[in-house]
């Protein structure tokens, strides 16, 4: 076994689901503001080829701003609206989904465990670190009340970015009963950024003001970074359902030195 390639075979129920697979994104800021339109090229595809696809809520409190325009996924037009609203707008707009926003942040004191917002997926997009903590704690209370339900949370993929530096993790929320192989070590469980990286992310900071310039925005954060995030998030993501298995889990990308480095599951 211990020669085997490392594999973690993705639940049946994202391959064969008998209703659009549910997933909750949280954040429509830098990156989930191109997530957003990812999920809307994955779910396009998906229904070509005969799965039901996705059905995404996405989970904002923030309002755009003019600064927003230059580095997010925003035009002048949406200053004012909700960030959640413009982006699921926009969404909806373009490929005819009737997917929903909530005009709310992703926390507990703001969420209210009914079964119509639970979700299969969840995809953090968010740039504090304590909202990380707070999006595990959400899951691990999900996934004991929502345990026998169709839309009980599976996995968790957390995306964050630096200035030209940027990660992507996958993160099982319950442990995914694998099949037996011969040709695979099965992963049945992928553990969470704030359990496998917890001492390191207590000791940052949050010290993350918001930008009053174009000029403050984009040297804090590079042009492009948020959507090299996106792109393989959303490639992750693609592969899982495509082949409904994966030997990587997350991604570590710079684009100061043009150079990606893979995660894989073991």
């Amino acid at each position: 076994m211990k020669n085997l390639p490392p594999m973690h075979f993705v639940h049946h129920y994202l391959i064969n689901p008998t209703n659009p697979v549910k997933v909750n994104l949280i954040g429509a800021g830098g990156t989930g503001s191109y997530m957003i339109m990812e999920l809307s090229k994955i779910n396009l595809a998906m229904l070509k080829l005969g799965h039901p696809g996705l059905q995404v809520t996405m989970w904002d409190g923030d309002i755009v701003t003019e600064v927003n325009t230059s580095r997010q996924l925003f035009a002048e037009s949406e200053i004012g609206l909700n960030k959640a609203v413009a982006k699921i707008n926009a969404a909806n707009r373009s490929r005819g989904t009737n997917w929903k926003a909530i005009q709310q942040p992703f926390k507990n004191n703001h969420l209210p465990f009914l079964p119509e917002n639970g979700a299969n997926i969840y995809i953090s997009c968010v740039d504090k670190i304590k909202s990380r903590f707070e999006i595990a704690r959400i899951l691990k209370k999900l996934a004991v009340q929502n345990l026998q339900s169709r839309d009980r949370p599976l996995y968790w993929i957390d995306m964050g970015n630096a200035k030209d530096t940027g990660q992507v993790f996958l993160s099982t929320v319950t442990e995914i009963r694998q099949p037996d192989s011969k040709l695979y070590q099965t992963v049945s469980n992928l553990p969470f950024i704030t359990v496998e990286f917890k001492d390191m992310l207590r000791s940052m900071s949050d010290d993350n003001e918001p930008s009053c310039s174009h000029e403050d925005s984009l040297k804090k954060q590079g042009l492009h970074i948020n959507s090299a995030v996106a792109k393989f998030g959303a490639s992750l993501l693609t592969d899982m359902f495509r082949e409904g298995m994966t030997q990587y889990r997350g991604i570590y990308l710079n684009l100061s030195t043009y150079t990606s480095q893979p995660v894989k599951v073991a």
